[in-house]
């Protein structure tokens, strides 16, 4: 973790920010004394009081997404997905600047897609990843070791400094509206990812995955309006063969594997040819904070207290 991201990180029990991070050193401490043990996979749980009453995903579920995306089959959406954030706002700032462009990605997950954008700036930023499983983050940090990556709940207040963050984008993750408009500048962007109803839907119901609502992305925009705008979206459509390993990592690793049965998921995909046709289909959509929110204090102090 590079001690330029932990400058736009706060203390979880008092809002302060955190001392440096001096070299080898692996406990985060705020400058009240507060510290967060480091793991030795390199992520940090900075989660205090009752934690979250939301599942992480499980080792199992995170182990299918790691072979489904180390496989490629969504590098289409990673490529237009580093397109968006490395639009021209996000060009490299002055050489003589100490100020570094920061990104945040709100449900990290193993942080495939935060290392494909990082690539695709090639390192010219900081990064935050934020996720609930540290089965996930273990593999984010290993992926992504110059980031912060933290355990946290995205429903609660994120511990990031007000108006800090130039991009926060969402990949099939909750969506805080009010705190991704208040760690966001006034003149970042929101870019969520999410699918639309004719995803995967030719493997759907044999791999007992969750439908997608018809107006999603009307949803979306309303869920949001009350923080952000909406200022651009496109669609992205991949055309991919399928084993039945690869059915059932899809299936295992979205929401919908908190409650497939493994066993009867094989046994569902038995009959598959070697390889299934099948249509992956994205929206990626493009927020702006609305203006009336730009007046958020610039530090705010958490409310959350360790259980005593």
């Amino acid at each position: 973790m590079e001690n330029s991201v932990l400058d736009a990180l706060l203390c979880p029990i008092c809002g302060v920010e955190f001392a440096p991070l001096l070299r080898g050193a692996n406990v985060l401490r705020c400058v009240d004394g507060h510290s967060f043990d480091m793991a030795r996979q390199g992520y940090v749980n900075l989660l205090t009081g009752p934690g979250t009453k939301f599942v992480e995903d499980s080792a199992k579920m995170v182990c299918a997404r790691d072979d489904f995306l180390a496989n490629g089959h969504y590098q289409g959406l990673a490529n237009e997905l580093s397109k968006v954030v490395s639009r021209p706002f996000f060009a490299p700032t002055d050489s003589s600047s100490l100020y570094r462009p920061l990104i945040v990605d709100a449900g990290t997950g193993t942080g495939w897609y935060l290392q494909e954008i990082l690539l695709a700036l090639g390192g010219r930023v900081d990064a935050i990843g934020l996720d609930i499983s540290k089965f996930a983050l273990r593999r984010a940090a290993r992926r992504n070791p110059s980031a912060a990556n933290l355990v946290w709940d995205i429903w609660r207040e994120l511990p990031i400094v007000a108006h800090r963050a130039d991009v926060v984008f969402v990949v099939f993750a909750p969506r805080n509206a009010a705190e991704f408009a208040r760690v966001l500048k006034p003149t970042g962007l929101l870019v969520v990812v999410t699918p639309r109803p004719g995803h995967l839907a030719q493997i759907a119901k044999l791999a007992h995955m969750l439908d997608i609502q018809p107006e999603k992305e009307a949803a979306l925009a309303t869920s949001l309006a009350d923080h952000f705008e909406l200022v651009d979206s496109s669609t992205v459509t991949l055309e991919l063969a399928l084993s039945p390993t690869d059915v059932c990592n899809v299936a295992l690793m979205g929401p919908a594997g908190h409650h497939i049965n493994s066993a009867e998921l094989s046994r569902n995909v038995e009959g598959l040819a070697e390889l299934t046709h099948v249509s992956a289909e994205f929206t990626i959509s493009i927020f702006r904070p609305t203006a009336h929110k730009a007046a958020l204090p610039q530090r705010r102090i958490l409310t959350h207290r360790p259980a005593v």
